[in-house]
C-alpha cells in the first residue's frame, strides 16, 4: 500500500465514526480524525490516530475523507464554514451521514463544483456489526471513483453493494430498508402483546422470530421479483390467504383487549386489495393499491 493509499481522514466521531477509525487503524492506515468535540478523539489518538484541529486540517491530511456526522445539516455546516474551498480540490469525499436522496444530489453538485469527487453511502448495521463478512453497506455515485475506492471501502464490511451512478440511490435504498425494519419491528412489538396476553414468555417469542426470519427474507425476496417482473399470477402465496390472516390478527387483538392499531392498519390495506379484485393474485399484488 503506497503512502497516499494508506491515508484516510474520518470526520465525525460518534460511535460509528470511532469504530470506522479503529478499523482503518487496525489495517495499518494513517488515520486523521476530526470532531467538533475534540475530547471524543482521545481513545483514537491513544491508538495511533492524528487529531485534526479543524476540518481543513483533516481534509488536507488525506486524499480521502469519510464523513459520518449526525445529519446533512451538520455536514453542510462543516463544509460551508471552510475558510477556502481550495482544500477540497482533488479530494474524494465519502458521505456516510444518513440523509435523503435529494440531500445526496445537492451534495454531489456542491462537491463536484469544487473539484472534489463524491460518493454517497449508507451503513446497514450497528457499530459492533461492522467489518464482518455479511456487513452490508450501500454506495452510489461515479462508477470510476467507486472502483478506485472499493478496496478501502471493503475494510468496513464484506457485503459492499454498488447501486449505480444515481447518487441518490444509496440514501433512497437506506430509507427503503428502514421502512422494512420499522414495519417489521411494529409487527414484532404487536406480536409481543399477543404473546403477553397468553402469558407466553416474550423472550421465547423473540427466539422463534429469529428462527423464522431467514425464511421470511427469502419469501420477501421472491415477492420483490414478482413486483419487478410485473407478473402477479399466484406463485407462492395467494393474497386471499393474507386477507384472512390479517383479519384474524385484528380479531385476536380485539378479543384479547390489546392495542389494535397496527393490525387494523394492515388489515385495511389487504381489504382494499380484496375489494380491488386482487385476491386471486400473488400476495405482492397489494402494492397495486399502494401505488394508487
Amino acid at each position: 500500500m503506497d503512502t497516499l493509499k494508506n491515508q484516510i481522514s474520518i470526520i465525525g466521531l460518534g460511535p460509528m465514526g470511532i469504530k470506522i477509525a479503529q478499523l482503518y487503524l487496525e489495517k495499518g492506515f494513517q488515520v486523521t480524525v476530526f470532531n467538533r468535540t475534540a475530547a471524543k478523539a482521545a481513545v483514537l489518538v491513544h491508538e495511533g490516530a492524528k487529531l485534526a484541529i479543524t476540518v481543513e486540517e483533516a481534509l488536507a491530511a488525506s486524499p480521502v475523507s469519510i464523513v459520518i456526522v449526525h445529519d446533512y445539516a451538520v455536514s453542510n455546516e462543516l463544509f460551508t464554514s471552510l475558510e477556502t474551498d481550495d482544500v477540497l480540490s482533488g479530494k474524494t469525499i465519502v458521505q456516510l451521514t444518513t440523509g435523503t436522496a435529494q440531500e445526496a444530489r445537492l451534495s454531489e453538485i456542491w462537491f463536484n463544483d469544487r473539484n472534489a469527487s463524491y460518493l454517497d453511502g449508507a451503513i446497514q448495521v450497528a457499530p459492533e456489526q461492522m467489518a464482518q463478512p455479511d456487513t452490508t453497506l450501500l454506495f452510489s455515485g461515479n462508477k470510476i471513483e467507486y472502483i478506485k475506492m472499493e478496496d478501502r471501502l471493503r475494510v468496513l464490511g464484506g457485503n459492499i453493494k454498488y447501486l449505480g451512478e444515481n447518487i441518490g440511490a444509496a440514501s433512497a435504498l437506506d430509507t427503503a430498508t428502514l421502512s422494512y425494519i420499522y414495519g417489521a419491528a411494529a409487527g414484532f412489538f404487536h406480536g409481543a402483546l399477543i404473546a403477553e396476553s397468553e402469558h407466553f414468555d416474550v423472550r421465547e417469542y423473540g427466539d422463534i422470530i429469529a428462527e423464522i426470519a431467514p425464511g421470511m427474507g427469502e419469501f420477501l425476496k421472491h415477492e420483490g421479483g414478482v413486483i419487478s417482473g410485473g407478473d402477479f399470477s399466484i406463485s407462492q402465496s395467494p393474497l386471499s390467504i393474507s386477507v384472512g390472516a390479517t383479519e384474524r390478527i385484528l380479531a385476536t387483538a380485539k378479543s384479547s383487549g390489546i392495542n389494535s392499531e397496527f393490525p387494523q392498519f394492515v388489515a385495511n390495506w389487504l381489504q382494499r386489495a380484496k375489494v380491488a379484485g386482487y385476491e386471486q393474485e400473488e400476495f405482492a399484488a397489494v402494492i397495486k393499491i399502494l401505488r394508487k
